[in-house]
């Protein structure tokens, strides 16, 4: 039998630390955020990842109040905070906001800035244990006396996290927090404060433009393009399962070969890829990433690569470079113009000209349909 509503073993589930809901955005009749809607949990990392002027710093900006959204709600622990009739202002959200302009008080010194939260709230004794922690964790404890003007980008930017982190908020918001730290120390810091902030229950939403870091950091990717989340999911989930081409390209460079679908198959360079759900004629695209395209000279072991169900093409090569980690090879396919490019893992640089086989696993390939497929189903389709 149903227990009725009120029934005190019911445990309803928690609500999101933080809820956008249908939120828009328009400046000068121009959409900025459309209808979009997001949750971050309690300790949970969500990052807001797309190109330039899609719309996440807006969306950070809507959740923090700082802007308000023409249409949809905000909600902080299912309490709407924002919506078309009321708008509570930033300092009564309990957020903590960290912006690439990060807006330090020039008269204050170190130290006090990252007072500033603090006040009201805890005892002179207990606000300098708070400031000298979260300074220590910065690697700015020398430097509390200083002002900003005394110090260079990263430690401004790194002072700006402190003070944001002290008061303890329940959310977060960052907008490229870490970008300009130097690499040994951007990773040292990011791990130590999100491990903090996540211990701590609070949630935070992160806005980059960097695929790399957003994976390194997010539980949650939202991928946002011309103001709309186009996928959200897990990191390696939304790498491995991108929507659309533009998706896939967007985390990694990528290769692409077409075909016409015949009898839900289309016929390309390396052989018969399966099409289900497209009509005969249209045309698709067969997008792999560099990494997962075997380069071998031996045609003995081009087919041992054929044998784990892959498919073969023939291309000679065009140019070849080591970078690092890796080799880099750019190569023709035979009887086309098309130019694709390989990475293996160790330093291997062919010669131009020379010919060899490339193996590519079906199983690494995504099929979308093409550009122009797209337009031709539907007009008003986005690139």
């Amino acid at each position: 039998m149903a227990s009725a509503p009120d029934d005190p073993e019911i445990c309803l589930a928690e609500p999101p630390r933080l809820a956008l809901e249908y939120v828009r955005v328009s400046f000068g009749g121009q959409t900025a955020v459309d209808r979009l809607s997001l949750s971050v949990a309690p300790g949970e990392i969500v990052s807001v990842l797309g190109p330039s002027g899609c719309g996440k710093s807006t969306t950070l900006r809507v959740a923090a109040g700082v802007e308000r959204q023409s249409e949809g709600r905000v909600l902080i622990d299912g309490r709407v905070v924002s919506d078309t009739s009321r708008h509570e202002p930033p300092e009564s959200r309990g957020i903590g906001l960290m912006f690439q302009d990060f807006a330090l008080f020039p008269h204050l010194s170190v130290a006090d800035n990252v007072a500033f939260g603090l006040r009201n709230r805890l005892r002179a004794r207990e606000r300098g244990s708070v400031i000298e922690r979260h300074l220590k964790s910065v690697g700015l404890l020398d430097k509390a006396s200083r002002f900003p003007h005394q110090l260079s980008g990263g430690e401004q930017q790194r002072v700006a996290l402190a003070r944001a982190l002290a008061p303890g908020p329940r959310v977060m918001l960052m907008d490229e927090p870490f970008s300009g730290l130097d690499t040994r120390l951007r990773d040292e810091v990011r791990e130590e404060t999100l491990e903090a902030l996540r211990e701590a229950g609070t949630a935070v939403l992160l806005v980059t433009h960097e695929p790399d870091e957003a994976m390194r950091m997010a539980d949650r990717i939202a991928l946002m393009r011309e103001g709309r989340i186009v996928q959200i999911g897990a990191p390696f989930h939304i790498y491995n399962q991108p929507v659309d081409r533009l998706a896939a390209a967007f985390f990694s460079d990528i290769n692409t070969v077409h075909g016409e679908v015949r009898g839900r198959e289309a016929e390309t360079a390396f052989g018969r890829f399966p099409t289900p759900g497209l009509a005969d004629g249209a045309d698709v695209e067969i997008i792999f990433r560099p990494q997962h395209l075997s380069v071998v000279e031996d045609r003995g072991a081009a087919h041992a690569l054929d044998d784990h169900d892959g498919s073969l093409a023939r291309a000679e090569v065009v140019r070849s470079r080591f970078v690092g980690a890796q080799s880099l090879i750019e190569l023709r396919l035979v009887g086309s113009e098309q130019v694709l490019r390989a990475t293996v893992p160790h330093a291997w640089l062919p010669h131009p000209g020379m010919s060899v086989w490339l193996g590519l696993p079906r199983e690494r390939c995504f099929v979308f349909p093409s550009a122009e497929q797209r337009r031709l189903a539907s007009p008003y389709a986005a690139e």
